[in-house]
């Protein structure tokens, strides 16, 4: 069994990633760090495990797992490694923003691959440590790869995505409480947000001359899920459209085409992305929809575990969505 461990495993991905963990068939958890609930059942922080597993926090760290799980908050990782010099063997997972772009992939001696199975699986498989997306950019790179790897992103992108509250975390903010959230839409960091370099990074890879891309992200009145619409100009058919991303996505077992129109719910509680593509006069319009704290986060970060560790790449992620 190999043994992992997660730090900062009180909040929304470090609950979920425990939950994922403990009906993997192949991993053991080794210890759940946090500094504010050392001692505590982890299911005073995630009520979903009570009955399912008796582990406690701890405030000690072992150095010596097979893969670790980094869980802060963005800024954090790099503090937290260089106070915590894990062993060499240790495959390093981290979710947080602070490895993903080039200019920050190499940190004390370890290179960072960007953890997007969908344009890096042979260089995941190959890899030590590994910086996760975040939500918006597994969303929306997901939805362009293809048509930048076609060189078909000439043109300006269009991006409107919204969220659900537990994107802005568990804590507490005016905007993620009930009372202002329930009933109610709004959009932030309009054409900033600091997903934007890693999309730009990863669709560049592909496409070096890629148009601009100008995002808008929306904070929705429901706790789990993105969805992504993404238009461009685009002179090819519908057909044409659908066979680059059939095409693209052949060997990605967890990103679906679909002909159908599709909803939120598909995918939430799941490790999918659904896409659907529309054509009119000559926009092309994707949607892509994902669960932020699976897809978006834990999911795809068992996911990269897996693809590292020489597993299946399914292994652990056989959820089902609830669409009724």
């Amino acid at each position: 069994m190999i043994r992992a461990g997660i730090i900062g495993g009180s909040g929304y991905t470090g609950g979920e990633l425990t939950r994922i963990l403990l009906n993997h068939p192949k991993v053991s958890i080794d210890f759940i760090y946090s500094t504010t609930r050392a001692g505590k059942k982890v299911s005073t922080a995630h009520p979903d495990l009570l009955g399912v597993t008796g582990i406690e926090f701890t405030g000690e760290v072992n150095l010596n797992v097979d893969v670790v799980f980094l869980c802060l908050g963005h800024g954090n990782s790099t503090s937290f490694l260089k106070e915590h010099p894990f062993s060499a063997d240790t495959k390093i997972i981290d979710l947080s923003n602070d490895f993903r772009l080039h200019a920050d992939a190499n940190f004390i001696g370890k290179n960072f691959i960007y953890g997007l199975p969908e344009l890096n699986r042979e260089s995941i498989r190959n890899a030590n440590h590994v910086a996760n997306p975040g939500c918006f950019a597994t969303a929306i790179q997901l939805a362009l790869l293809p048509l930048a790897d076609a060189g078909a992103l000439e043109h300006t992108v269009h991006v409107n995505a919204v969220t659900g509250s537990t994107g802005a975390g568990v804590g507490l903010t005016a905007t993620s409480h009930f009372s202002w959230r329930t009933n109610n839409v709004s959009w932030y960091k309009p054409f900033t947000h600091q997903h934007l370099g890693e999309i730009n990074e990863s669709l560049h890879s592909l496409q070096n001359n890629a148009g601009d891309l100008i995002f808008l992200p929306s904070r929705g009145n429901f706790t789990r899920g993105i969805f992504a619409t993404a238009y461009t100009h685009y002179e090819g058919s519908l057909t044409d459209a659908y066979s680059l991303y059939q095409k693209f996505y052949a060997k990605a077992l967890f990103t679906q085409v679909s002909e159908d129109e599709i909803s939120l719910k598909q995918v939430v509680n799941t490790n999918y992305c659904h896409i659907h593509l529309h054509k009119h006069n000559n926009i092309l319009l994707v949607t892509s929809v994902i669960d932020n704290l699976l897809k978006g986060a834990s999911g795809q970060a068992v996911q990269n575990m897996n693809l590292m560790l020489g597993f299946d790449e399914t292994e652990g992620l056989q959820l089902k969505a609830g669409v009724f």
